[in-house]
Order: structure tokens, then C-alpha cells, then sequence
């Protein structure tokens, strides 16, 4: 790695097993298994990992892995997958029953598609950033990549992908979470390098509706809030609507904002475990069903909480900025519930065989 680049190059022998304690932290594990399961085809992974505020299913990624012919079994927390026959083109559903389209399904089956002869077909795709831009990757290194509106995208495969140099585009969640940062504390930030229609369009609406003004600057955003926090009625929902990631740090600047809020979580309807902890800082926050209620302004005190999960815990920082006082905020073991300081991460590490 030199500066801001990053070079790597295939290894010329793979491992296919993601260590339990390893997996387990990550959400993206099944991601890597998939990886793993199209370059070697074969791969052992842990079934769980990263932020636990609710259940957090991967039915339509191993569900990609098998219309792809892969044998998959689960069996004591870990899935195992192998191909035992001939590679053949395969069409797969990335649809769940309640969450919209599957950004980590639709990723596994492109990779899958990438290293499969012929064409494969995916229907109801994820179009979130990640997957367009994975997409973009693939179609650079010689894959057949065909988009069919939002319904379905073709993706023909190859023995041979190519390397290139391809750039990383910034992340949306983390611009929107520096904005909502310097929002709460009545500041400025200029989010270099991110124009204003990198967010997506929900978001730009829930902001203006909220009093956070976004404009271009030097090709990137200048981010304030002239006439302070507003109060909003609105929902998450699948790109390019508000981005259910950014539902927690949102809640926690909707407490400086006069009147009450009202937030509908329609892609994870039980994410609300950061509210107990912004209610220790003073925040009027409750939730009924998928609907959070915020009640503002509130008078927020520092506060010792902790919390599960990254953009939760991400929450109670912004919360903190707009505290009286010195706050403490500790992570919790998603595994055993422990101070993340003498937590089961102290497990040896094993390797499953």
C-alpha cells in the first residue's frame, strides 16, 4: 500500500475456511464466503456476524449459492459449500420477504455469475452503490454485466478476470453521518470529495425537511443548518430512498430539533436498540412497533452507555456532541453481551476444519 493506494494481486493458493472468531464480527462474512466458494469452489464460514441490533438473515445469500449448484450445508453455527459438479448458468432471486432487495445476495451471486461459463440471470437486485459499483469492477475486468431496469441483471461469466485500477468510491453512509455530526452542534463541514448527488435522493429530502442544507462546494458538500433542527415525518426504505443505516445518528439529532418526529423503519422494523441509551442522555425517544417517536428539544446530559452495534453506537457519539458534560460510550460484545474490553474475543483462535 502506498498513500491512498492499494495493490494486491491473486494469491497462488487459497485457504477456503473464514475463522469462526474472525467471521463472526464482520456482517460481510457470507460476502467473503461466496468469494471464496467462486475462486475455490469450496468454502467453510460462521453463519453470524456483525451488528446485532435485530435478526439478520442470510437465507437469500445461501439460497444464491445453491441455484449457482453448490452444495450447502449448515450444521453447529457454520455453513459449508462446495461445488461437486459441472458449473452451469443459473438464475436466483434476491428479493426477501421483508427487507426489499439483498445488497449481500446480489453481490454473492455476481461473483458466483463471474466464474460460471454462459449467463446468469439475477432477479430483483440490490441497485444500492455497493452492487453498481461492483458491478462496474466486474464489467472492467472482462465480465459480461447487463442491467434490465430493476427487475433482473445479466451477468456473463469468464475464466479469466482481469486486473485494472478501479477507484473506490466514498461512502455515503459515513458522509451522511459527519453532516448529522456537525448538525447537532449548530457547525459546518465540508465533505470533500462527495458532491451533494452522491447521497441519495431520500436522504437529500429527509435533510431539507430536517433543516440541513447540503451545497456544492469545491466538488464536494458543504454541510449546515442555518435555522437549526426541524422536526420530520418519515421512513427508510431500499436505495434510493433514506438508508435505514442512517436511521440511528438521525434520531439522535431529531432531539435538538422543536415538535416531535416520527420515523417509520420499514427495512429493519425492530432497530431501535439505541434508544435506551439516548434516553440516558435526557432524549424523549420511544418506539411502537416499527415507528419511532422523538419529542425535542431535549436537554441532553453526559451520559456512561454502551451499545451493540456500529451505527448505533454511532448514535449516542452525535448524541454526545450535543451533551453538557463528559460522556463515556463502550462497545458490547455482539457474542456474550460483555464490555467489548473482556469479551469472548479473548477466545483462542481456531481454524474449523
Amino acid at each position: 500500500m502506498t498513500g491512498d493506494e492499494f495493490a494486491t494481486r491473486p494469491a497462488d493458493s487459497y485457504f477456503p475456511v473464514i475463522p469462526d472468531d474472525l467471521g463472526r464480527r464482520i456482517r460481510t462474512t457470507a460476502v467473503m464466503g461466496g468469494a471464496l466458494l467462486a475462486g475455490t469452489g469450496k468454502v467453510t464460514f460462521p453463519t453470524r456476524g456483525g451488528d446485532a441490533f435485530c435478526a439478520r438473515y442470510i437465507d437469500r445469500h445461501l439460497a444464491a449459492m445453491e441455484a449457482a449448484g453448490a452444495e450447502v450445508e449448515v450444521s453447529r453455527g457454520r455453513v459449508r459449500a462446495r461445488f461437486t459438479g459441472k458449473r452451469l448458468p443459473f438464475i436466483t432471486d434476491a428479493e426477501t420477504r421483508s427487507w426489499g432487495p439483498s445488497l449481500g445476495a446480489t453481490v454473492i451471486a455476481m461473483l458466483l455469475a463471474a466464474r460460471t461459463p454462459g449467463t446468469s440471470a439475477i432477479l430483483n437486485p440490490s441497485v444500492e452503490p455497493e452492487v453498481t459499483q461492483t458491478a462496474a469492477l466486474l464489467s472492467q475486468a472482462g465480465v459480461g454485466i447487463e442491467w434490465r431496469g430493476r427487475t433482473a441483471l445479466n451477468v456473463t461469466g469468464t475464466d479469466h478476470i482481469r486486473g485494472g485500477v478501479f477507484t473506490v468510491p466514498p461512502d455515503r453512509l459515513e458522509a451522511a453521518t459527519l453532516a448529522l455530526a456537525a448538525a447537532i452542534t449548530g457547525g459546518t463541514v465540508h465533505l470533500d470529495g462527495f458532491p451533494p448527488a452522491a447521497f441519495p435522493d431520500g436522504l437529500v429530502s429527509v435533510f431539507a425537511d430536517a433543516g440541513i442544507q447540503l451545497d456544492p462546494l469545491d466538488g464536494g458538500t458543504a454541510v449546515s443548518t442555518p435555522a437549526g433542527p426541524r422536526p420530520v415525518q418519515m421512513a427508510t426504505g431500499p436505495h434510493p430512498g433514506f438508508p435505514t443505516d442512517v436511521q440511528p445518528q438521525l434520531t439522535a439529532f431529531l432531539t435538538q430539533a422543536e415538535g416531535a418526529s416520527r420515523i417509520d423503519e420499514r427495512i429493519y422494523t425492530q432497530r431501535d436498540t439505541h434508544l435506551p441509551a439516548l434516553a440516558s442522555f435526557g432524549a424523549a425517544v420511544n418506539a411502537s412497533g416499527s415507528v419511532i417517536t422523538v419529542r425535542g428539544r431535549s436537554a441532553l446530559a453526559g451520559a456512561d452507555v454502551a451499545g451493540e452495534d456500529s451505527r448505533g453506537v454511532t448514535a449516542l457519539v452525535i448524541a454526545a456532541l450535543a451533551a453538557e458534560g463528559t460522556s463515556t460510550i463502550r462497545g458490547r460484545c455482539i457474542t456474550c453481551g460483555a464490555d467489548t474490553a473482556a469479551c469472548c474475543r479473548s477466545w483462542p483462535r481456531s481454524v474449523p476444519t
